[in-house]
């Protein structure tokens, strides 16, 4: 059986980077996003999108200090000729806009062997078939929403219908055993106080980071999905119980109340530090 490729995360902010511009990319880096998408598909015009492969695919010619991720075309309307383009390039991933069948997402792996794919759930259809494109081949490493074309498409923007489309894709990755996935844009730009709220909710519901359309809204989901000083120590202080308790030649694992530790619990306290770290290299 096929090994997965490296998780998808956990990042807290995808910042979205139009792929026409690629006197932005090395700004994008700069943002102190977690991770950077290069877009080929929503933010270039049809004239462009040659000249937006190939800025991409420069620019993935060398390494660079955090993960950059390409949002390619849908297969069939030019995300052939995107995977192409980025063979043998460093790219971290691959995002597949507006997914609905698990065969384009192993045919995009045959193209690009190897690499994380994140197939995007932003359909009707693609909601009904979460499940099947999480397991469709070892390379997804994740999945993630999409609000905007599914309310287009649904013809409503109201919360419920779209918490519970949305709570589908994350029930979808918990079964696939997939990070969390991330939250959708949040499209007023200049709602920094809104965006935080929705963040917090998210945070609540589940969701792990989101993805973004400006650099000014990467400090605010930055915060929201850092956690606590306390929760980092009391992760600290878990793995440092489970350590002593190896050291002893103890099977039992206990909190710090006596209480039996599981296997999920110290792979939560790890997930917490290693967000911590990225934390860690924020700007000041």
């Amino acid at each position: 059986m096929e090994a997965r490729p490296t998780p998808a995360g956990p990042w807290r902010t995808w910042l979205y980077v139009p792929g026409d511009r690629p006197d932005r990319f090395g700004k994008a880096l700069a943002s102190g996003t977690d991770a950077v998408v290069v877009d080929l598909e929503d933010a270039v015009a049809p004239r462009l999108k040659d000249t937006a492969r190939e800025a991409a695919a420069a620019f993935l010619g060398q390494a660079h200090p955090r993960p950059v991720y390409v949002r390619v075309n849908p297969l069939g309307e030019g995300g052939e000729e995107d995977l192409a383009a980025l063979r043998g390039s460093r790219v971290s991933g691959i995002r597949i806009p507006k997914c609905e069948h698990p065969e384009r997402v192993a045919e995009a792996a045959r193209h690009l062997p190897g690499v994380p794919l994140v197939p995007l759930v932003e359909t009707a259809l693609g909601v009904e078939r979460a499940y099947a494109l999480a397991t469709a081949h070892p390379s997804v490493a994740g999945l993630a929403f999409g609000a905007a074309d599914l309310a287009a498409e649904l013809g409503t923007a109201h919360r419920d219908v779209l918490d519970a489309a949305a709570h589908r894709v994350l029930l979808a990755a918990a079964a696939a055993r997939l990070p969390r996935p991330p939250m959708s844009v949040f499209p007023a730009v200049r709602d920094l106080d809104g965006l935080a709220t929705d963040c917090a909710r998210g945070r609540e519901r589940g969701f792990f980071g989101r993805s973004v359309v400006h650099p000014a809204q990467v400090p605010v989901v930055n915060a929201a999905f850092t956690p606590a000083d306390q929760d980092v120590a009391a992760a600290r202080r878990l793995l440092r119980r489970v350590e002593a308790a190896h050291s002893a030649g103890s099977g039992a694992w206990l909190d710090e109340t006596g209480a039996l530790v599981d296997t999920a619990a110290l792979r939560q306290a790890r997930t917490v530090l290693d967000i911590a770290a990225l934390g860690a290299r924020d700007p000041a």
